[in-house]
C-alpha cells in the first residue's frame, strides 16, 4: 500500500490515523524471534517498530522529515492504548512502550477509527440594512423596491435588454452601511473564500461558523501598526513586559535592548526556558480548539504553496486579535532563533530548530479531546510557520481588495430599473452548508425547474399576447432554457398546437393531371390508305 496525501476537509486527523495503521499493519516486517528459551512467531522487536515507523513517517508527504524518533515513539505508545499491536502476550491498553527489545505482534484486526459525527451548523444568515428605506433629504425620487412574483412580462422585461430594448431606470440612494454591518460583510466574504481555498463544498464540518466573530476580523485587518502587528484596545491582554523582554533578548541575540546581558554560561538557555514555560502554561493553544480542524484541513494543501499560504493567511484572520498578536511576536522570535547563527546551541540533544518545534508546538496548536496524532500535525504546521511566517501573518491583500470594493458599491448609487422586482445590487457571498444527494437533486428540481416550467406554461397558455409576441418569447425562452423547454415542447407538432393554422380548401386534384402530358398526333404510314 503506498502513502498517499490526504487533502483538506472533515476529519482529516482520523482519516490520517486511519491510514497510518495500514500501512503499519502492511509493511511492518514480521519474523520469528526468541524470547525466554521460547519461539515466537510473526512479531517484531521495539526498536524495529520505531526505526521502520520513523522511516514512514519521515518519507511521508502528510508529515515529513521534521517528525523526531522520540515522536515516533509517542505514536507507537497510543498504538498500544488502542489495541493497535499488543504484547507477545497480548497486553494492551497502557502507553509503556519503550524504544528497546520487548516483542509486541499485531492483533487479528487494529481498529481503525470510526469517523465522529457532527450535527450539521445551520446556515448563518447575514442581515445587511434595509436598503428600501429612503435616505433623509435626498432630492432624487427614491422607489421601494417590493417582492412581487415573476410573470411572463416581468420575464420579458429583465431579458429585453439582450434585444436592443432598455428599460426605463431611476437612480435609488442607500442608507449608510453601520459598522456592524461592514464587520458582517467582512465575515461572510471571508470565510467564502477559506470555503473556496480549501475546495470544501462546505464548512460545516471543520468549522462551527456560530463561533466566529466578526470584530475579531475587522480588528486584525485594520487595528495594526507599520509591522502588521495587531494593536489590542484591552492592554490587560498584553504580553507581560519581562516575557516580551525575554523573547527580544533572544530574538535579537546578541543585541539585548532591553536586558543588561549577564555573563554567566548558560544564561540563554534559562531565558528561553523562561519563556517555554510561559507558552506550555496556556490553558487554550493560540490557534484555539474550535479552529484546530481549520487548521488540520490546510496541512492539506502544504504541495500547493500559494493555496496554503492564503489558507493560512485567511485562518489567521478569525483568531481573536490578543492570539493573533501573540503568534506573530512568538513565531518571529521562533524563526530569528531558529536562524541565528550567532547564538549558543539552546540543547545538546537536538538542533535550535527542532527544540523550537518541540518546545512551542503544542501551544500552537492541538485538539481539546485528545488526537492521536495532534503532536506530529502540530509539528509540521509550526515547521510551515517558521519558514513562512512573513507571508502567513500579514493581511491577504486580495481578500480585503473584495471587501471594501464591494463596501463602495453597496455605499453608490444603485440603478433601479422600473418593473424590476430586485435592485442591480449583488448580495455579499455567503458561506453553505452540505446536504445530501437526494435534497440535493431534489432542491435541484423544485428550486429551478418548476417554477421556470410554470413561467413557459403562463407563456404558452397566455392568450392575450398575439401570436408573434408568442412566438418571440418561446423563442428568448427557448435559447435560454433548451432542457426546460424540451421537456414541455418535445416535438415541433407539440409546438405546432399553439399555433393552429387556418383550413384552406385545396382543389381536388384531377385525374388527367396524373396522366402523362398530352402527346400532339403524328401521321404514320398505317393511316395511309
Amino acid at each position: 500500500m503506498e502513502p498517499r496525501l490526504v487533502g483538506p476537509g472533515p476529519y482529516r486527523a482520523t482519516r490520517l490515523w486511519n491510514e497510518i495503521i495500514e500501512l503499519f499493519r502492511s509493511g511492518m516486517p514480521l519474523r520469528k524471534h526468541r524470547c525466554r528459551f521460547k519461539s515466537y512467531e510473526r512479531c517484531f522487536k521495539a526498536s524495529e517498530a520505531v526505526d521502520w515507523l520513523h522511516e514512514l513517517l519521515g518519507c511521508n508527504q502528510n508529515f515529513g522529515p521534521e517528525v523526531t524518533r522520540s515522536q515516533t515513539v509517542k505514536l507507537l505508545k497510543k498504538f498500544l492504548k488502542n489495541h493497535v499491536i499488543e504484547d507477545i502476550k497480548g497486553r494492551w491498553g497502557k502507553e509503556d512502550f519503550q524504544d528497546d527489545g520487548h516483542l509486541y505482534r499485531f492483533p487479528p484486526s487494529s481498529p481503525l477509527k470510526p469517523y465522529p459525527k457532527k450535527s450539521l451548523c445551520t446556515k448563518e444568515v447575514i442581515r445587511f440594512p434595509d436598503w428600501n428605506e429612503s435616505k433623509t433629504g435626498a432630492s432624487q425620487e427614491h422607489i421601494l423596491v417590493k417582492s412581487i412574483a415573476m410573470n411572463s412580462e416581468m420575464w420579458y422585461k429583465r431579458h429585453s435588454i439582450a434585444i436592443g430594448e432598455v428599460p426605463a431606470c431611476k437612480l435609488m440612494y442607500r442608507r449608510e452601511l453601520t459598522q456592524a454591518n461592514i464587520e458582517e460583510i467582512w465575515k461572510s466574504m471571508t470565510l467564502s473564500r477559506l470555503q473556496k481555498t480549501l475546495g470544501l463544498d462546505s464548512l460545516d464540518e471543520v468549522l462551527d461558523t456560530k463561533l466566529v466573530n466578526a470584530k475579531h476580523i475587522f480588528q486584525n485587518v485594520y487595528n495594526v501598526n507599520k509591522q502588521g502587528i495587531v494593536i489590542l484596545e484591552d492592554k490587560s491582554k498584553e504580553l507581560p513586559h519581562w516575557i516580551l523582554s525575554a523573547m527580544k533578548c533572544l530574538a535579537n541575540w546578541p543585541s539585548c535592548s532591553d536586558l543588561k546581558q549577564p555573563t554567566y554560561s548558560g544564561f540563554e538557555r534559562d531565558v528561553f526556558k523562561t519563556i517555554a514555560d510561559y507558552f506550555g502554561q496556556m490553558k487554550e493553544p493560540l490557534l484555539t480548539f474550535h479552529l484546530f480542524d481549520v487548521f488540520v484541513s490546510v496541512l492539506g494543501l502544504l504541495q500547493k504553496h500559494s493555496k496554503v499560504i492564503e489558507a493560512l493567511q485567511i485562518s489567521c484572520l478569525l483568531l481573536p486579535p490578543e492570539n493573533r498578536k501573540k503568534l506573530q511576536l512568538l513565531v518571529k522570535m521562533m524563526a530569528r532563533i531558529s536562524f541565528n547563527k550567532d547564538l549558543p546551541p539552546l540543547s545538546e540533544s537536538v538542533t535550535t530548530r527542532t527544540l523550537m518545534v518541540q518546545a512551542f508546538s503544542r501551544c500552537i496548536l492541538c485538539s481539546k479531546d485528545e488526537v492521536d496524532l495532534d503532536e506530529l500535525l502540530a509539528a509540521k504546521l509550526v515547521s510551515f510557520l517558521i519558514d513562512n511566517y512573513q507571508e502567513i501573518l500579514n493581511i491577504p491583500s486580495s481578500l480585503k481588495a473584495s471587501v471594501e470594493e464591494h463596501v463602495v458599491h453597496l455605499q453608490r448609487v444603485q440603478i433601479k430599473y422600473a418593473g424590476a422586482d430586485t435592485d442591480a445590487t449583488f448580495p455579499a457571498p455567503s458561506f453553505c452548508h452540505q446536504i445530501s444527494t437526494d435534497e440535493f437533486e431534489s432542491q435541484r428540481a423544485n428550486g429551478s425547474q418548476e417554477p421556470l416550467a410554470a413561467l413557459l406554461e403562463e407563456i404558452a397558455m397566455n392568450k392575450e399576447i398575439s401570436a408573434k409576441d408568442k412566438k418571440k418569447k418561446l423563442k428568448q425562452f427557448q435559447k435560454s432554457y433548451p432542457e426546460v423547454y424540451r421537456v414541455r415542447f418535445p416535438t415541433p407538432e407539440a409546438e405546432g398546437v399553439l399555433f393552429p393554422e387556418k383550413n384552406k380548401q385545396k382543389p381536388p386534384i384531377l385525374m388527367w393531371a396524373l396522366k402523362k402530358p398530352f402527346q400532339p398526333f403524328h401521321r404514320t404510314r398505317s393511316f395511309r390508305m
